[in-house]
């Protein structure tokens, strides 16, 4: 088997290569107002919840449509601030897909609690509402563990069927903890994602939609009072300025920096949304006789951190992709119950999960790819795909 590019490559684009990210072209493009802001903060000195940090959490907001944003540390810490704010303990248990990025399942274990994984929806990859309700049975008739929360992760940018997951939730008390790390810009129903569940975690890692130079994340929600834990557990549990510890906390701030970044991002953001949402349109219409596509239901816009398509034998389609200069991903090769670290978590029947982890492909689909890059990656692929 030939050797697939290092993670280096996927990043920057060499020679003529077509990375599967590049951050260095968006950098250029806003190198200035980037500059600009950042030099701000180094003028002011205020390096951490600097007034920058404020003025981020006023317009993700308001981006979202949400009350309250609460700018931490990355996504991981998010969900993790999250969960301890809705009050989730040891003995509690988390309904997490099973196909998904681990930091998903590592922050429901790192609070003491237990990730249940749940099997997934064949097209759109989100948590199937029916397989959810079967793991909240299963595990309240065994009763060792309380059911607490219901946690969907909007995978590759795609918002979770939140309606169906709500009124499974509600139906055995739950609260639906939004995993957004991916689809920050995302919309479903005439919401946009962040408003979409009682409380709603992100992430700003950098090849994230919206990302700063760095981890960073943030936490949004309707609740005054989650809002004010949030904020609490955030900074070591303290109140406003005291040094009192109110409860548990962690130091999970943003930096005043990444938040400079991210305003002039969230300026670009809209554009960059459109830019991608028209490259994936150029590959519906071009691979979608030749490979499976994603769907995007109706009423709803994904925010496309990742395009991907399922496609057999996909190794070796990448291989052939990687030797004609397309870079790939695959997001992500092991089902959570597959993960040594959840191995012992592993006992409900995940047959969705475990396929796709043999045959998710994501394309390139960030904003500055020029037209002749995608006419050039749909060529490669359609190539690649081919029986020999």
């Amino acid at each position: 088997m030939a050797p697939i590019r290092t993670a280096a490559a996927l990043l920057v684009a060499n020679d003529d290569r077509i990375a599967l990210f590049d951050l260095q072209r968006q950098q250029a493009r806003l190198d200035r107002d980037i500059k600009a802001q950042i030099d701000t903060v180094l003028g002011h000195g205020q390096f951490i919840l600097g007034p920058e940090v404020s003025l981020l959490e006023e317009r993700l907001a308001a981006y979202a449509g949400a009350r309250h944003a609460v700018a931490v540390s990355s996504g991981r810490d998010a969900l993790m601030i999250a969960l301890m704010a809705i009050g989730v303990k040891a003995g509690d248990a988390v309904f997490v897909p099973a196909f998904t990025f681990a930091a998903t399942a590592g922050a429901v274990a790192s609070i003491g609690a237990r990730p249940v994984f749940v099997d997934v929806d064949a097209a759109t990859f989100n948590m199937d509402p029916v397989d959810l309700e079967r793991a909240i049975v299963e595990v309240a008739a065994m009763g060792t563990l309380t059911p607490r929360v219901v946690m969907p992760v909007d995978l590759y940018g795609l918002p979770a069927d939140y309606a169906a997951l709500k009124a499974v939730a509600e139906r055995h008390g739950l609260t639906v903890l939004a995993d957004c790390a991916q689809s920050f810009g995302a919309e479903l129903g005439g919401r946009r994602a962040g408003a979409m569940a009682p409380i709603s975690a992100t992430s700003f890692y950098p090849t994230k939609p919206l990302g700063c130079y760095g981890d960073g994340g943030a936490i949004l929600t309707e609740d005054d009072n989650l809002a004010s834990a949030v904020r609490m557990i955030r900074s070591h549990g303290r109140q406003g300025t005291g040094d009192e510890a109110m409860v548990l906390g962690l130091t999970g701030r943003l930096d005043t920096i990444q938040a400079a970044v991210l305003l002039v991002k969230l300026e670009v953001f809209d554009r960059e949304l459109a830019r991608r949402r028209e490259i994936a349109a150029r590959y519906d219409a071009a691979l979608g006789g030749a490979v499976a596509t994603p769907p995007v239901p109706a009423g709803a816009e994904s925010a496309l951190a990742l395009y991907t398509i399922r496609v057999p034998h996909r190794d070796a389609v990448r291989e052939r992709l990687d030797a004609a200069g397309v870079g790939t991903g695959v997001f992500y090769r092991l089902a959570l119950h597959h993960h040594p670290a959840f191995h012992h978590l592993d006992g409900r029947k995940l047959p969705i999960s475990e396929q796709l982890t043999g045959e998710v492909l994501s394309l390139p689909v960030h904003p500055d790819l020029t037209d002749a890059e995608v006419d050039r990656v749909i060529e490669t692929v359609l190539a690649a795909v081919k029986p020999a």
